[in-house]
Formats: structure tokens, C-alpha cells, sequence
């Protein structure tokens, strides 16, 4: 057994939908939380500078003792996970195999439509992970750079937030597709608008569930699993304002947040050195 807690972090509170599926999966597991809000979004950015705000993050993580690593954030996971992988000492999981793979799988006419941020598009990872399933699947990615900020905002649910939704879904309604990612985990908050959008016929895919299942895995196979007869702990961290981070993490965790702690990016820059 290890009592170590597991490391997860995003650019905000969108990992927060995966932290909710691993508390669910693993309860009797510590975990610690971190948000990068100072510097959110990571979509737009370039690769290059998410990979280094990701390897600071993860490195930060990992000086604290955590035993593994959740990459809960699409952009970082496109950018960085084999980076982080190889810099790290701990395993590291990322959010995007586990949909990918759902995906082909889920397809009945072959015809993937993926949305997500600029940068997670522009990786080309979703496309390259589809095809180790079924190279014959057509993907049509759509980057949706305005979703981010409008469900992190105050009201998620906004007629703007709707508009937003239908823009980007238009390319991927006349592709013809049956089954779309959504890339990214802030999306899954305002699921019902996007299957509104898509209607009843198109599957949508976010596998939190999956990936808070291949954590569970990771901890069997490396032997590093808590007691299971124990009750887990949870705290959070965040680079920007920890009331604006509890207000809104609610939303997206389902759980009472209670205390939130600042960590300044110097000190995550500092970890990476």
C-alpha cells in the first residue's frame, strides 16, 4: 500500500470533471488538485509554451510526493504527455487515448467529429490515436476557442454559450458525423447543450470514467494503491484567485470544495529548473 496522495491538474476547473470521476472510482484515495488559472486558457497558446507550463506543473506535483500524475487537461495532455513521462519519476496519465479509443469504437458510419481547443487540434494526437483503432475513420476537428472562457464564466449556460455550441457544431453536423469527442473537460459541463445541438442520434464521447479507470489500473499494476478500507482526502491549489476557484469548482466537481490554496508561478517554474 502507498499513502500518497495522486497529483492532477488543468489550466483550470475543468479537470475538476475528471477529479469527480476519480473520487467516485478510487474513494479511498488522497488526491491533490492543482488549477493554473493564472495563466488559463492553455488552448490558444502554443504548443511549445503549454509543453513548459504543463512539464512545470507536473514537476511541481511531483516534488510534493505525489505517486502519479493525471494530466486532466486535453491541451496539456496533446502537448506534453510523453514529455511528462519521461521527465517525471511517477507515472503520468493524460485524458485523450481513453476518448480517442471510445470513439472508434463508438462510430457506426465511420465519421469522427472532434472538438476542441486551437491546441489540441492543432497536435493532431486525437486523429493518430483514432487511426491505432480504425485507420479508416474519417476525423473532422473543429477548434472552439470561445467555450472555454464562456463556461468558466459566471453563466455557463448562456444564450452566447448556446451560440458558441451551434457555430462550431456546424462543420461536424454537415460532415455527417455520428459520434463526436468532446476534447476538452470543461465541455462535459454543458453536455445537455451539446446533445441539444447534435441531437439524439450522434454519440458524444467524454470518458472521464475511463480515465479515472485507467488511474486505478496504473496503482494496481505499480502496486501503490491506498487502503482500501479507508476514506480519501482532497485538497486544492490554484496559481490564480482561491475564491473565484471554489466559487466555480463546485460547479464542476459536484462536491463541496472548502479551503482552495495559492501557489504563485514562480514556484512551479522554480520546480521545473
Amino acid at each position: 500500500m502507498d499513502g500518497r496522495a495522486i497529483g492532477v491538474f488543468d489550466s483550470g476547473v475543468g479537470g475538476l470533471t475528471v477529479l469527480h470521476e476519480c473520487l467516485v472510482t478510487m474513494p479511498h484515495e488522497d488526491f491533490v488538485y492543482l488549477g493554473d488559472n493564472e495563466r488559463l486558457p492553455y488552448g490558444p497558446r502554443p504548443l511549445g509554451e503549454i509543453r513548459r507550463f504543463a512539464l512545470e506543473v507536473g514537476s511541481y506535483l511531483a516534488a510534493h510526493d505525489v505517486k502519479l500524475v493525471v494530466v486532466a487537461c486535453n491541451s496539456a495532455t496533446a502537448a506534453a504527455l510523453p514529455d511528462l513521462q519521461r521527465a517525471l519519476d511517477v507515472p503520468v496519465v493524460g485524458v485523450l487515448q481513453p476518448e480517442a479509443h471510445a470513439a472508434a469504437r463508438a462510430t457506426r458510419n465511420r465519421r469522427v467529429g472532434l472538438l476542441a481547443t486551437e491546441a489540441t487540434v492543432a497536435s493532431g494526437r486525437y486523429e493518430a490515436l483514432v487511426w491505432s483503432v480504425d485507420a479508416g475513420v474519417e476525423v473532422h476537428a473543429v477548434p472552439c476557442p470561445r467555450l472555454v472562457p464562456l463556461i468558466e464564466a459566471d453563466d455557463p449556460f448562456s444564450a452566447e454559450t448556446v451560440e458558441a455550441v451551434r457555430e462550431a457544431a456546424a462543420p461536424l453536423k454537415a460532415a455527417g458525423v455520428d459520434t463526436v469527442i468532446l476534447g476538452c473537460t470543461h465541455y462535459p459541463l454543458i453536455r445537455p447543450i451539446f446533445q441539444r445541438v447534435f441531437g439524439r442520434d450522434v454519440t458524444l464521447v467524454f470518458s472521464a470514467d475511463e480515465t479515472a479507470r485507467e488511474v486505478a489500473d496504473a496503482l494496481a499494476r505499480k502496486g501503490i494503491e491506498n487502503d482500501p478500507a479507508r476514506e480519501g482526502r482532497y485538497r486544492f491549489l490554484t496559481t490564480g484567485d482561491p475564491d473565484a476557484f471554489r466559487a466555480s469548482g463546485s460547479r464542476f466537481l459536484q462536491l463541496p470544495i472548502a479551503g482552495v490554496e495559492r501557489v504563485a508561478v514562480a514556484e512551479l517554474a522554480g520546480a521545473a529548473a
